[in-house]
């Protein structure tokens, strides 16, 4: 696939079939994210892959709690990949946000779906976030920038809509 045409044509999923993701390609996502630019190549950002049921599960029940709702705030993705980044990077946020968007443009690349799922913020401020971390052995002072949903869409997914007029100023 054609980059420019993958950035054209990549939807956000909020319908996932439970299908499991090949290792292969959730191996090709992630070393994806490895590439992101990060602020003069400090490569603040983690990632933490999880396939996981009953983890994925804890995370889905804590982030709907912040999110004020029972429901999954994962629609139903069989994976979830966590981005971190150390806030000692003065572009930690920056570095996180191009990680995941490098994930969600290679999801879709090798046919998965993908969906930037918030409040990763919040929920790895909370104890039950820390802790989750410690269990896992990652230390250091890091944010939660977001979690990337990945599966295979369950339903076709939604035609672009039009771009906003005005998006682009161009001086010369």
């Amino acid at each position: 696939m054609d980059i420019l045409q993958g950035m054209e044509s990549r939807r956000s999923c909020r319908d996932f079939a439970p299908d499991p993701v090949p290792e292969e390609l959730l191996n090709k996502v992630l070393r994806a994210g490895t590439f992101a630019a990060t602020g003069m190549n400090r490569q603040s950002p983690v990632m933490i892959a999880v396939t996981n049921r009953p983890l994925r599960d804890k995370l889905s029940k804590l982030n709907g709690e912040i999110m004020g709702t029972d429901r999954d705030p994962f629609y139903g993705a069989p994976v979830i990949i966590i981005v971190l980044a150390d806030r000692r990077v003065p572009t930690y946020i920056y570095d996180g946000s191009l990680v995941m968007g490098n994930l969600m443009l290679a999801a879709h690349a090798c046919g998965l779906a993908g969906c930037w799922i918030h409040r990763a913020k919040e929920e790895f401020n909370r104890p039950e976030g820390q802790a989750i971390l410690r269990e896992l052995g990652i230390t250091g002072d890091y944010e939660g920038i977001g979690h990337c949903a990945l599966g295979y869409a369950a339903s076709l997914l939604k035609a672009a809509s039009p771009r906003k007029e005005n998006y682009i100023y161009t001086v010369k």
